[in-house]
C-alpha cells in the first residue's frame, strides 16, 4: 500500500469570501498543490492556489440540464452546487498522474495537516451517521461509482437508478400534480452525500469511509466554528484532519475572538 499527498482540486463561482480564503490558504499550508477550477478567472487568490477552466473538464452547457439559466444568464438557487457534485465526479474521472492523484475538497475545507491517500483506494468520510459526505473526496479513475455517474451524464434524462424509493415517489407525485419534471428541483443534495452513499453501499465501499471527526466534527454546528468555544480539543485530536465549515451565510462575517474561526484566521490568514 502506497500513500501519496494529493493534489487538491475544487470548482468555484463568484467572488470568494475571507472564510474561503482562510481555508485556502490552509490547504497550501498543509503542502498540498491546491487548483480552483472556474469559468470566469478569479481574482485575488491566495499564494500558491492555481485556477483552471471548468470548461475543459464540464462544459458550462450542462448547467441548463439541471435548470434554466436566470434571464440575465445567472445560474438558479442550487445551480452551484449541483453542478459541483458533477464536476467532482467528473475530476475523478479524469485521469491524473500516477504520481499525483487528485483530491476533491470544497473550498471551506480547513485543514489542520496534510491529506496522505492510497491512489487505488476511495477516500472520504462520514458526514452523518448514515450518509457520507463528498465535500473531501477521492475516487479512482475506473471506481464503479464515477462509471455509475458517466452514464448518468450520458442519459437522457438525470435520474439515477439509485434514487431511494422516498425521493421516487416524490418525483413521481410531483409530475403527477405538473410540478417539475426535472429530479434537481427536488432536493438540494440530489447528486451530492445522498447519491455518493448509495453507490457507496451497492458497491461495497462503505468500509473505506474515515469517521465523521476526521473532517465534519463541526459541518452540522457551524457555532462550534463561528462562536466562541474551547476547541483545544478538536485541534489536538491526531484524528482531526480538518473541518468542512459549511458556513450557511457567514462566510463574510469578521471571526469572533474566541471562536475556532479567530484562530484559523490568525494562523493561515484570510484574505489579502
Amino acid at each position: 500500500m502506497t500513500h501519496m499527498r494529493p493534489d487538491i482540486v475544487t470548482f468555484w463561482r463568484g467572488p470568494l469570501d475571507a472564510l474561503r480564503q482562510t481555508c485556502l490558504k490552509s490547504q497550501v499550508a498543509a503542502g498540498h498543490k491546491v487548483t480552483i477550477y472556474s469559468f470566469d478567472p478569479l481574482a485575488g487568490l491566495p499564494d500558491g492556489v492555481g485556477n483552471a477552466e471548468a470548461e475543459a473538464v464540464l462544459p458550462y452547457a450542462f448547467s441548463e440540464r439541471l435548470r434554466p439559466p436566470q434571464p440575465d444568464g445567472s445560474w438558479r438557487d442550487w445551480t452551484t452546487l449541483q453542478f459541483s457534485d458533477f464536476f467532482r465526479m467528473r475530476l475523478m474521472g479524469q485521469r491524473a498522474s500516477p504520481n499525483h492523484p487528485r483530491l476533491w475538497l470544497d473550498a471551506d475545507v480547513l485543514l489542520l495537516k496534510p491529506v496522505e491517500i492510497d491512489p487505488a483506494q476511495p477516500y472520504f468520510a462520514w458526514e452523518r451517521p448514515r450518509q457520507l459526505g463528498n465535500s473531501v473526496l477521492y475516487l479512482p479513475a475506473k471506481d464503479p461509482i464515477v462509471i455509475a455517474f458517466e452514464k448518468l451524464m450520458a442519459s437522457d434524462e438525470l435520474t439515477p437508478d439509485w434514487l431511494s424509493l422516498r425521493h421516487r415517489l416524490t418525483f413521481a407525485l410531483r409530475k403527477l400534480r405538473g410540478g417539475s419534471r426535472r429530479l434537481s428541483d427536488i432536493r438540494v443534495a440530489i447528486f451530492g452525500p445522498a447519491a455518493l452513499t448509495a453507490l457507496g453501499r451497492r458497491f461495497g465501499k462503505l468500509h473505506h469511509a474515515l469517521p465523521k471527526k476526521s473532517f465534519y466534527a463541526v459541518h452540522a454546528e457551524p457555532k462550534l466554528f463561528f462562536e466562541p468555544s474551547d476547541f483545544s480539543a478538536l485541534i489536538a485530536d491526531r484524528d482531526v484532519v480538518g473541518f468542512h465549515v459549511s458556513p450557511k451565510g457567514r462566510g463574510k462575517q469578521a471571526p469572533i475572538p474566541g471562536s475556532l474561526y479567530a484562530w484559523a484566521t490568525e494562523r493561515f490568514g484570510s484574505s489579502s
